[in-house]
Order: structure tokens, then C-alpha cells, then sequence
């Protein structure tokens, strides 16, 4: 009952007192062990060793044996219309990749697609005079009649830009290039993470794993050296395994492929850029990194994690191993100068650096570049929360902007005492809130930090349904109901959004917060809170409408060069 009080005291005691599980486990993971499993290495649920014996099939984090995600291949057909025969003025064109109409307006006598991006401005895309194409995409496989994932939120740009080039250039291959201990994979697991967020179908495929499962884990740094043909052909042989694998699945319907190795000579990006010849278009992505600082972290950090050094008892012996090892590769390194590439150098500091791009167009490209920019590996935490109990709520009603409750003001004073007990050396933090008040009022009481006003998050658009509660939607709207309840994460409010609809708006919220050196306390609403959320634990995008993410409860996401880790807090 004293926790209860809303005293300033009621917090004086360790902030661990309030923790509470989270739903996902915050055990560190080797990055690279989540990457895609090698299918060209399967056979019959094992991997065969070089010795012939065969290897247990590893699990992913959720107990499946493999990340895959439902392979099935839908056609979808978008209309263009033809200007050139429209009336002038005004019309209406319709997206079957969105399902919606939208006013188009008449513009210079150019032809082109309105695609529905949700909220948010219209994009207008350059297409021949053709009136129809056909594409092949890739929904998720147990529902029916639904736009495919990709041509939700943002990237419903995306895929008209897909539609208008060559065959190659639907399917996009990033493939990295580095040194080891430059960040590749943190950086390729970013990547994943925010594509895969945004509706774009990615999969990051990792050779040094394809490696630890065709040769082993225990090879030492001569394995890695250039001179040694047998050490080089067998990378190669398992670079060009990998390789296959990430190009059969974007044949099956995959669009993004993030490559991850060190891809460090000219020889074995030709080779790459062979097999990918009519099937995908690569784009290398080089990190480069010249503080020893950083790279001394990130060797200690690699012998700690990596396999490779699992059956390695002497911290030291391995320590120096690696060093050999990338000794061996500085040897024979070659810097990305051909094709299409992004070079990160010295971004991971967070100090500046810069990014270099030589031959980048197209919409998905552009958005991987702005994202890269805003990157870095500055440890911080991010504060998830919802506003405290509103009026509506007591009343079961959705959306509104009504006034906070007595307990919800008992919880924006916790909420105050909370800020100023864990963040009181933080000067630099912020308070971000959306534009309705119940959100600013739970704020209030938060003292010594700049606070910031989002229209991007505010709660989701009800539409025709806002201030009704879920049993008028069910007696007055019943197929409302019923097809809300089908399809959470593409149902779209009358007059009103869809959860696709909120992660498209909150795309510039991401790039902030991965941007911001500093805390940052976040009060909005659920439905905005599930798709953040989404981002930092990488949910699939069919989970975010399931989030838990509770009244009065303080989600903590810890973000760092080892990744992200999560602690939850309830207050009340």
C-alpha cells in the first residue's frame, strides 16, 4: 500500500524493486548465431560436417529451427492510369496495392501511379504509358484477400518504384565489406531490423556461420591467411553457398538480402556480382573504422561472443588468435571502388565521420542511406510508456482526448519520481509526448528536461469509431468488427488508420531516437508504443497489433554495441 501512495518517498527505494519480466528474453545472443539458417548446408534437419558426421540443427531464439517466414507468392496487379485520356482536373485513381482511392491530380501532362501511403503526403511515381503491370510478392500465407506486408506504410513506395525497372533491380543484395571487428554485423542486424520493420521482406545471411557449419569453429588465424589456396578456396566455396541461398529466396519472393562477411578482395566481390547477374542488384556496404579504441573493444567483444572462440579456455590465446587472423586479412584488404557502394567511415563513434555513396538511386537505396547517416553505437537508453489512465479508459472508449484520471495522475507523479531518481545525471535527456493531453499531462509533473510534442504519436486514428467502446463497434458496425478482428495489423479504421498506417508516420520518430545520444523518455499511446516496441525487440510486423505493453509500466530499452536489452518497470 505504501508503493500506492504517490508520495514523493513512494520511490525511495531501488528502482529494482519495480522490475518485472519482460516478455521476450534480454539473454545476450551472438549476433551472427540469428542469422538466416544455411539451406544449401540442410539435410533432413542437419547440417553434414566435413567429416562426414552430421551436425544438430541449431534453434533460433524463439525455439523454431529457423527464422523463415512464410514463403508463399501472391500476383498482385497495380492499375496505372492513363492521363493522357482523363478528363482535366481532378480524378480518382485506385491502388490495388493498398486498396484504397485517392483524388490525382492532373500534373504536366506526365502519367503516373498516386500510391496510398497511408497518412502523410502522396507520392506521385514516374511509369511508362503501360496501363497495367504484374509482380510477384510475398504476403503472409494464413490470411486471405490482404495486401502484401511490402506494400504497406512506406514502403508502398517502394514497390511502384519496384514495378518501373528491370527485373534485377525488384530484388536488392547489400552486401558488406570490412575488416573484422568494424561493426558489419551489428550494422547488417540494424539494417535487418529496420527494413524488416518498415514492410520490406529482409533476411540476413551471415557466411562466417556457413563457415563455423561446413569447417568447424576451431579454425585457427593460418585458415585466414591468403596464401593458404585450401583456407581460400573453402571460403569461397561457403561465401558461394550463401550466396545462392539469399538469391533462390528473392526468387521465391524475398526483397532484401544482407550479405555479411568481409568480402575483403576484388576477386571475391567479382565473383559475387557474377552470381547475382540478372537475379539482384548489389549494393557493398563498406565500414571502415580507424580508431583503435573502438576496434581494441570490438576484438575483445568477438573473442568473448564468437563461436569460434567458444572452446577456447584462455582469454588471451584467442585474443592473440584474432589478431593473427586480422593481421592476415590487412594484408590482402582491397577498398570498395567499383559498382554501386555506401562507405560508413569512422561512423560508429558517434563523433561525426562520414558516409560516401557512389552510384545510389532508387527509393529503397535512399532510405537505406538516410538510415545509415543517422546510425551509431552510442550506449543509451530509450523509456517506453503509456500516458497514465485516461477518462476513456476507465469508460472502456478508444481513442479521444480526454483528461487523465485520479490514478493516472497518481502515476504521472511516480512517473516524475522515476525520471528524476533514474536519469538525475542525464542533463542531456528528454520528454517526448504526442499532442493529445492526456499524454502531456502525465509529463507535467517531469521536471529538469525539455519536453517535445509529436503529432507523429499520437494513438492510432479511430476514425468513424472514435469514443466508441469495442461492444458498440461489435452491435452498431458488425463486419467493422469482424474484419478488425481478422487482420489487426492491416485493418484500417473508417475514415481513420491502420497499424501499418502508424508505422509509416512513425518512420521519422526511428531515425530520432536512433539518432539521439541522450535518454529519451517516450509517453504515448498503445498502438504507437506496440509499434516502436516492434522496432528495438524485432518483432515480426503480423505481432505488433499482440504487444503487451500495459498501464502504468516503464519499458526500459538499452541501446548499445552489443545490441538491444530490454527491463520493464511497473510502477503501479
Amino acid at each position: 500500500m505504501g508503493a500506492e501512495s504517490g508520495s514523493s518517498a513512494s520511490l525511495e527505494l531501488d528502482l529494482e524493486h519495480y522490475v518485472v519480466p519482460a516478455p521476450t528474453t534480454s539473454a545476450m545472443v551472438y549476433a551472427a548465431n540469428l542469422t538466416e539458417t544455411p539451406r544449401s548446408l540442410k539435410r533432413t534437419g542437419v547440417f553434414s560436417g566435413t567429416d562426414g558426421t552430421t551436425i544438430p540443427r541449431p534453434s533460433s531464439k524463439d525455439g523454431h529451427t529457423s527464422n523463415d517466414r512464410p514463403a508463399t507468392i501472391k500476383e498482385m496487379e497495380v492499375i496505372v492510369p492513363d492521363l493522357s485520356r482523363m478528363p482535366s482536373g481532378s480524378a480518382m485513381a485506385e491502388s490495388k496495392s493498398v486498396g484504397t482511392f485517392s483524388s490525382l491530380q492532373k500534373q504536366d501532362s506526365y502519367r503516373g501511379l498516386l500510391v496510398d501511403r497511408g497518412v502523410g503526403s502522396p507520392r506521385l511515381v514516374k511509369s511508362p504509358s503501360i496501363t497495367s503491370f504484374t509482380l510477384d510478392l510475398k504476403p503472409d500465407s494464413d490470411a486471405k484477400n490482404m495486401m502484401p506486408a511490402a506494400a504497406g506504410a512506406v514502403a508502398a513506395g517502394a514497390v511502384a518504384d519496384q514495378m518501373l525497372g528491370p527485373k534485377e533491380d525488384r530484388h536488392l543484395a547489400i552486401v558488406l565489406v570490412g575488416l573484422p571487428a568494424r561493426g558489419k554485423t551489428f550494422t547488417a542486424a540494424k539494417l535487418t531490423r529496420y527494413l524488416r520493420w518498415l514492410g520490406h521482406d529482409t533476411k540476413h545471411f551471415n557466411v562466417g556461420k556457413y563457415r563455423r557449419l561446413k569447417h568447424g569453429s576451431n579454425q585457427s588465424a593460418d585458415f585466414f591467411r591468403g596464401d593458404n589456396p585450401e583456407g581460400l578456396e573453402a571460403r569461397n566455396e561457403v561465401a558461394a553457398l550463401a550466396m545462392e541461398d539469399m538469391t533462390a529466396w528473392m526468387q521465391e519472393g524475398g526483397q532484401v538480402g544482407i550479405f555479411d562477411a568481409t568480402n575483403s578482395s576484388r576477386q571475391r566481390r567479382n565473383m559475387l556480382m557474377k552470381m547475382a547477374e540478372g537475379k539482384c542488384k548489389i549494393i557493398f556496404l563498406e565500414t571502415i573504422c580507424n580508431d583503435r579504441k573502438i576496434i581494441e573493444r570490438n576484438i575483445r567483444l568477438k573473442v568473448q561472443q564468437s563461436p569460434d572462440y567458444a572452446e577456447e579456455p584462455d582469454f588471451e590465446a584467442g585474443y592473440r588468435d584474432f589478431k593473427n587472423r586480422l593481421d592476415n586479412y590487412e594484408k590482402v584488404y582491397e577498398p570498395v571502388e567499383e559498382g554501386s557502394y555506401i562507405k560508413m567511415i569512422d561512423m560508429v563513434s558517434g563523433n561525426g565521420g562520414q558516409i560516401q555513396v557512389n552510384n545510389i538511386s532508387g527509393y529503397l537505396p535512399g532510405r537505406i542511406v538516410f538510415f545509415l547517416v543517422n546510425t551509431h553505437l552510442t550506449p543509451r537508453p530509450i523509456f517506453l510508456t503509456r500516458h497514465g489512465e485516461s477518462l476513456y479508459n476507465v469508460r472502456g472508449r478508444i481513442g479521444g482526448d480526454t483528461a487523465i484520471s485520479e490514478a493516472g495522475e497518481l502515476y504521472a507523479k511516480k512517473l516524475a519520481n522515476f525520471v528524476e531518481k533514474r536519469l538525475k545525471n542525464e542533463k542531456a535527456a528528454s520528454i517526448w509526448t504526442s499532442t493529445l493531453q492526456r499524454t502531456i499531462l502525465t509529463a507535467s509533473p517531469i521536471a529538469g528536461f525539455p519536453k517535445i510534442q509529436w503529432r507523429a504519436l499520437d494513438e492510432i486514428n479511430a476514425g468513424v469509431c472514435d469514443g466508441m467502446t469495442y461492444e458498440e463497434i461489435k452491435k452498431n458496425m458488425p463486419e467493422e468488427y469482424e474484419s478488425r478482428k481478422k487482420d489487426k495489423l492491416r485493418y484500417r479504421y473508417p475514415r481513420g488508420e491502420s497499424y501499418l498506417d502508424v508505422i509509416q508516420r512513425l518512420e521519422p520518430v526511428i531515425i530520432e531516437l536512433e539518432r539521439q545520444r541522450a535518454p529519451v523518455v517516450v509517453v504515448s499511446h498503445q498502438a504507437v508504443l506496440r509499434a516502436l516496441y516492434a522496432y528495438f525487440a524485432d518483432r515480426p510486423l503480423k505481432e505488433v497489433p499482440h504487444i503487451e505493453t500495459p498501464l502504468h509500466t516503464i519499458i526500459e530499452i538499452q541501446m548499445g554495441v552489443t545490441g538491444v536489452q530490454e527491463k520493464r518497470y511497473k510502477l503501479m
